[in-house]
């Protein structure tokens, strides 16, 4: 995090998306109140982040163009591009991509999370009716379901690399240098296939 942002008001955050889980959590359903919990708590110190928008416009910008770019040849294309024919069609080397994602990476702009916390049509984010599934109404629910397939299946067209890693962060609770470990590589580069790996499924996504 740059220097500005206060630690004390991420825990602050955390603490409310903790208070937020307890309020909601059923322990007659079958999820962990630690995985129930883990989710809320991200969500809060996302949203904390994001209402401080501290990135910096560059950054948002190429994520932006990344996304754009990988959507744009999926079109073309009709499958999930090469880091060579993104790296192409943006007119950067594949080290300048590398470096682009990993910049990026540093940001909460590549989140699982923040693609659940995107309001849908009637308001609502997909993580809210899952936590929730039990309390909205019924019409509700089916439009949470199917969001819910939506995302599964554009994880499945990851290539398997990438789906490993969604795996182990957000479901193992791994952290990039642990997954670093299983996967045989360094760190820096789990951050960059992370990050990769949610710009192509907001690009599916939209």
């Amino acid at each position: 995090m740059p220097a500005h942002i206060d630690e004390d008001e991420l825990i602050a955050n955390g603490l409310l998306g903790l208070l937020s889980a307890i309020d909601r959590y059923d322990p007659e359903r079958e999820a962990k109140f630690e995985t129930f919990a883990i989710q809320r708590i991200r969500g809060s110190i996302i949203d904390g982040l994001r209402a401080q928008d501290w990135v910096p416009r560059s950054v948002r910008a190429r994520a932006r163009l990344i996304e754009r770019t990988m959507a744009s040849l999926q079109r073309e294309l009709g499958r999930v591009p090469s880091d060579g024919e993104v790296a192409g069609k943006l007119g950067v080397s594949l080290e300048e991509l590398d470096d682009y994602l990993e910049e990026i990476g540093r940001t909460t702009l590549v989140s699982l999370n923040e693609i659940l916390h995107a309001p849908s049509e009637n308001g609502d984010a997909a993580q809210d009716l899952i936590a929730d599934e039990l309390l909205v109404p019924v019409e509700d629910e089916v439009e949470n379901a199917d969001r819910c397939e939506q995302i599964a299946e554009v994880i499945s067209r990851l290539p398997e690399r990438e789906q490993m890693i969604i795996a182990l962060y957000y479901y193992e609770d791994l952290n990039l240098r642990e997954i670093g470990e299983v996967l045989g590589v360094t760190e820096s580069r789990v951050s960059q296939l992370h990050t990769k790996a949610i710009l192509r499924l907001r690009s599916f996504l939209s």
